[in-house]
């Protein structure tokens, strides 16, 4: 059975094999998984262009599905519909893992560094970050002010003050450290 096959032709051969495989014909099994299979892989090609190393995994994934679910099987029903509908519901959960995962994972290179410094125009907070910053010590509060206010990167901070890029970004974590405690303690009185 040729896999292009009309939906039809391939149903009228298919269905015969699921309903003997139901019954314990192991070599019709195989041949009707095989025939699935094959049909799955294109159907799944079609709508995972964009992620063409994702279709064979799915293909499993629905046989695995539907080996475990066949007990559901109607008999009144086109076995392929039924196929088409477990892998349509396993590709639905496969968009959804990748959104999360992908929502999740901006690649950091294209994030706009202006996005990321703070304006010094906004007069109240401007004047309370001023005085927070009077409190840290000075290698702190400078590596905050050129990294996190000017918006310099991490390598520039370090050739501006002398100090290595890796004591910059220590300096820059202990002193924000040091800040989020301030505000928590303003916060309690």
């Amino acid at each position: 059975m040729p896999v292009d096959a009309s939906p039809g032709d391939f149903e009228s051969a298919l269905k015969p094999l699921w309903l003997r495989a139901r019954s314990g014909d192991d070599a019709a099994y195989r041949q009707c998984l095989g025939l699935l299979a094959a049909r799955l892989r294109g159907y799944l090609k079609r709508r995972l262009s964009a992620y063409p190393d994702e279709v064979e995994d799915l293909v499993q994934e629905t046989l695995l599905a539907l080996h475990l679910q066949r007990g559901t099987y109607d008999p009144t029903l086109a076995v392929s519909a039924w196929a088409v509908a477990i892998a349509r519901h396993k590709l639905v959960d496969l968009w959804r893992r990748r959104g999360r995962r992908d929502s999740l994972h901006d690649a950091i290179d294209d994030v706009d560094e202006q996005l990321l410094v703070a304006d010094a125009q906004e007069t109240g907070t401007s004047r309370d970050l001023g005085r927070l910053l009077q409190q840290l010590p000075a290698a702190q509060r400078q590596a905050i002010l050129l990294t996190k206010v000017e918006g310099l990167s991490v390598a520039e901070a370090a050739a501006r003050t002398g100090a290595s890029p890796s004591a910059i970004k220590v300096q820059v974590h202990r002193g924000l450290k040091r800040l989020a405690a301030m505000v928590r303690e303003a916060d309690r009185a």
